[in-house]
């Protein structure tokens, strides 16, 4: 499972953001976009952060995932269209073999959403 190496990358990335911000805030949720011809499976994805989390920096943070599809493009056609994923590849209009993809292999981190600090009241 892949996803468990996958997870270890992202929060050994978050982490050196996370030691780099003053007061070190913490972490509520990290926004992931995965495509889905990247062969990750997010309820993996999911399973694995709140087991390799537990215990850390990102003990309770959630894991919020945005899966993009695949959408391929044909110069033969000069038309867009949504491959079936592991059943038809080739442009459905003129069967060209799938060579430009424009979305479905991303995978990366969107954004880290973290509580702000807040200072202590004054006493009056």
């Amino acid at each position: 499972m892949h996803e468990t190496d996958m997870t270890k990358a992202l929060i050994l990335t978050v982490r050196d953001w996370w030691e780099a911000q003053p007061g070190q805030p913490a972490i509520e949720k990290v926004h992931l976009t995965v495509g889905k011809f990247t062969c990750v499976e997010p309820v993996g994805l999911q399973f694995a952060f709140e087991v390799q989390t537990k215990g850390t920096f990102l003990d309770g943070a959630e894991l919020v995932i945005r899966e993009t599809p695949l959408v391929a493009f044909c110069h033969d056609c000069q038309s867009e269209y949504r491959p079936e994923i592991g059943l038809q590849y080739a442009c459905p209009t003129c069967k060209s073999p799938m060579g430009d993809i424009r979305s479905g292999r991303e995978l990366k981190i969107d954004r880290v959403e973290y509580a702000e600090a807040t200072s202590p009241m004054p006493l009056l």
